[in-house]
């Protein structure tokens, strides 16, 4: 098959999972029409990560960010042609928009092309994006106008899917995954003897809700044992102040996965999810996970088991001090976190199913509860 992917926001997350597609599906050919995030990760960069032969890239050269109408027009008029042109070539036999940018001007794309094997994954409702409630209506409205254009809308989780269909769109789920075996052969980097590690990995950014990851870190200040971690960067990296809070910035992936694999859990403090690919990671890598209860998260935790949800950071500090507290039970944790991964978000299993969808063979079946 020949799938073309379409990325405005070719960095962080989503560059992971389309890349984790390709990787995956080594008897398909792959076109990736892609946008940059520069100030995230340049687009030659994200490219380089890239080394399977079944790969082509196509520059989105007015893809952006900003909601801009007349940018916007320029960026769908650019896509629709190269769209246009890739079916005239026969180079198309399944298209696939990541984000809500590409979703909307891609299935709008595709409609006036008579592309009509459409996937959209949101990784990540953009409803839920905004602490205003108007910009967040405005973003319902575009999904059900999106959502007229045609396409399969395809959530990377239950609940994201969930939030979907309550505004009355058919959506499905089919869930995130990673490589259980790689991560969990990733080794330890040796840390300080006494030192109960806390970390995350992500852009600084308002969704990630760094306040509130500093809010728990400064309660934990005035205990010399307790460090708290964050691997990436941003433009809200201001938020953390907490003199316990080490900001490692942008790190190789393998690096990034030792730095996680040293720590004794795993916190997020998001706002909302899709599906978190760092969280994924940190199961596969057997820690336990303290997760703000929120859409994408709530998915990953089984209560008790392999990490806690939670609603307000002393929430968050109580379940920090339980688990400092009672250390021999972070292993058994983390091996339910590990099984839980392998089960429910292995990548062999997300590819084939996204496979399946492509060539239309798929079978979704879903009882609500």
């Amino acid at each position: 098959m020949k799938i073309v992917h379409v990325v405005e926001p070719f960095a962080s997350g989503i560059a992971v999972f389309v890349k984790s597609l390709v990787d995956n599906m080594k008897d398909d050919f792959h076109i990736i029409v892609h946008g940059e995030r520069e100030s995230v990760m340049k687009a030659v960069d994200v490219k380089k990560s890239f080394t399977a032969g079944n790969v082509r890239f196509i520059r989105w050269n007015h893809a952006q960010r900003e909601i801009s109408l007349g940018k916007d027009l320029r960026a769908f008029l650019e896509l629709y042609k190269i769209l246009k042109k890739l079916k005239t070539d026969g180079d198309v036999d399944a298209v696939h928009l990541h984000s809500s940018k590409s979703g909307f001007l891609g299935r709008l794309a595709c409609k006036l092309a008579d592309i009509e094997n459409v996937v959209y994954t949101p990784n990540g409702a953009p409803f839920l994006v905004s602490t205003k409630k108007v910009k967040n209506f405005f973003y319902r409205v575009f999904e059900k106008v999106g959502d007229l254009f045609g396409g399969k809308v395809v959530c990377c989780s239950l609940s994201e899917m969930t939030a979907y269909r309550r505004l009355g769109i058919d959506a499905i789920n089919i869930n995130n995954g990673v490589s259980v075996k790689t991560s969990a052969a990733i080794p330890d980097i040796k840390k300080e003897e006494g030192v109960f590690q806390v970390v995350t990995c992500a852009r600084i950014l308002n969704q990630k809700n760094p306040a509130l990851f500093n809010e728990i870190a400064k309660q934990f200040e005035h205990m010399k044992q307790f460090r708290f971690i964050w691997i990436g960067d941003g433009e809200d990296r201001d938020k953390l102040t907490a003199s316990n809070i080490s900001i490692t910035g942008w790190v190789a992936p393998v690096i990034s996965k030792k730095m996680i694999s040293n720590a004794d859990i795993y916190l997020s403090t998001s706002n909302f999810e899709g599906l978190s690919f760092s969280v994924l990671e940190a199961l596969a890598l057997k820690k336990p996970v303290l997760l703000k209860d929120c859409v994408g998260n709530k998915d990953m935790v089984k209560s008790g088991l392999n990490g806690d949800l939670f609603d307000t950071a002393e929430g968050a500090v109580l379940k920090i001090m339980q688990y400092a507290n009672n250390p021999d039970m972070l292993p058994l944790m983390g091996e339910y976190s590990k099984e839980f991964c392998r089960q429910d978000f292995n990548i062999n299993s997300t590819s084939l199913m996204y496979r399946n969808l492509y060539n239309g063979t798929f079978n979704y079946s879903y009882q609500s509860s």
